[in-house]
This record gives structure tokens, C-alpha cells and sequence, in this order.
């Protein structure tokens, strides 16, 4: 009995020393994950498609506590972003690392529960900003899988995300935008475009050098009013209600 009991402990804090939660019919985000762990790292969540991997970035300490999960990460080039339809609708890439999460999960997430969305960049200065948006959500399929977003919060790194509110999302063999060209095609990756990008986060990963208006990289526009290169962006929502 008590081996059994020392294999059962043993296996219930096995989820935090991996950094993956077991998969419950509850667990449907990292606020759910917040509730039993603290730390920061790759959890599963269940979805109607079955389990799926997340990263859920975790903020603990005094009266500040708050869980992230994210849907966008770009960092040093190590996935290839210009990717079909198909892969922007499951989700692609290194969920500890550079990964797009999935469409079809945005919209299965934000239909249940409203969201709100964080988005990180820095700088090869080493220099931070971020932009909250208080309202998030991701349309069917069957309607594009449109972008409806809005409250922005200014944390230094200004709007670059609500010219694209409403937009269906594009890829280079599913083009949805309003430029009566390509952009995914020019930019390098899918997104919400309008005609075309304000902010580029799925483009061709240039490291230093600057990027130009037809092909800017990966980018937040009016961080410095520049194609500047990033170093980094995160997407990451949160569950609100």
C-alpha cells in the first residue's frame, strides 16, 4: 500500500516537474493550469479536437499574479512561417520555441470564453514594449476566421493591430485581403491582413537588417513608426469571463 501510495505522489507532481499538465475534460486554457501550477512552461489542454499543447507563460508574485497562453512566438528564425492554410488552421512550429498555436483553437477558445490579448516586442537593443488589447476573438472558419479586436492599452509599443480588426485571415493560397494583391504571398506569412500590414509577426525572420514596406520582416510598425527589425514577438491571450 504504501509503495502504491509513493507511485501515485510520485505521478501527481510529475505534470510540474515537465511542465505539462494531465489532460481534463476541464482544462481548456492556462487559466485552468494557473489553478494547480505556478510555473511557466508547455501544458496540455483539451480541445474538441483532442489534447493540444500550449505555452503557458505564468507572472507569480505578491498581489501580481496573472497566466498567459500563447498563440504567436517569434524569436530567432527557426520556423518557417510562409506556410499553407492548412498549418495556419492546426498550428505549427516548437511550442517551447517559435510556434503559431492554430486558428481552429483561437476560435474554439474565444467562442466559449471572451480573451483578452498581450502583445510582446523587443528589440535587438534590448529594448520592451507591449500592447494590451482588452477584447479578442477569432470568427469561424467558415467566415474566415476574422479578427475582431479592440480596447487597446498603450504599454510603449503603440497600435499596430486595429487597422486589421475585421479582416479575414490570409495565406499565400487562401488570400482574404482587401490590397487586390497577394500580401501573404509579399509578406511571407499569413495574418489578418487589410491592405496590407501594419505589423507583420509571421514575416520573413531578417534578424538585423531592416526590412522595406514591400517585404518589412517581422515587425510592429508603430512601435518606432519603422520597419524596424524585432528580435521578438509574443501573442498571448488571457480568459477574462
Amino acid at each position: 500500500m504504501i509503495k502504491n501510495g509513493i507511485v501515485l505522489l510520485c505521478l501527481s507532481v510529475l505534470p510540474v516537474l515537465m511542465g505539462r499538465s494531465v489532460v481534463r475534460s476541464n482544462v481548456q486554457d492556462c487559466s485552468d493550469i494557473y489553478a494547480r501550477y505556478y510555473t511557466s512552461g508547455v501544458y496540455t489542454i483539451n480541445t474538441l479536437n483532442g489534447p493540444v499543447n500550449v505555452y503557458c507563460e505564468m507572472v507569480y508574485g505578491g498581489n501580481y499574479r496573472e497566466n498567459w497562453m500563447v498563440i504567436l512566438r517569434r524569436m530567432n528564425g527557426d520556423v518557417n512561417f510562409y506556410r499553407l492554410w492548412k498549418s495556419y488552421k492546426w498550428g505549427f512550429g516548437k511550442t517551447g520555441g517559435e510556434h503559431w498555436l492554430g486558428l481552429e483553437f483561437l476560435h474554439q477558445l474565444t467562442l466559449k470564453h471572451q480573451y483578452m490579448l498581450r502583445v510582446d516586442v523587443e528589440d535587438f537593443q534590448g529594448q520592451k514594449a507591449y500592447a494590451l488589447y482588452r477584447s479578442f476573438s477569432v470568427r469561424s472558419e467558415a467566415d474566415g476566421y476574422r479578427l475582431h479586436v479592440s480596447g487597446f492599452v498603450n504599454g510603449g509599443a503603440g497600435d499596430s493591430l486595429s487597422y486589421h480588426n475585421g479582416m479575414k485571415f490570409s495565406t499565400f493560397d487562401k488570400d482574404q485581403d482587401l490590397s487586390g494583391d497577394n500580401c501573404a504571398k509579399t509578406y511571407q506569412g499569413g495574418f489578418w491582413f487589410k491592405d496590407c500590414a501594419h505589423t507583420n509577426p509571421t514575416g520573413d525572420y531578417l534578424g538585423k537588417k531592416t526590412g522595406t514596406a514591400s517585404n518589412p520582416g517581422v515587425t510592429w510598425y508603430y512601435w518606432k513608426n519603422s520597419w524596424a527589425p524585432l528580435k521578438s514577438i509574443t501573442m498571448k491571450i488571457k480568459r477574462v469571463v
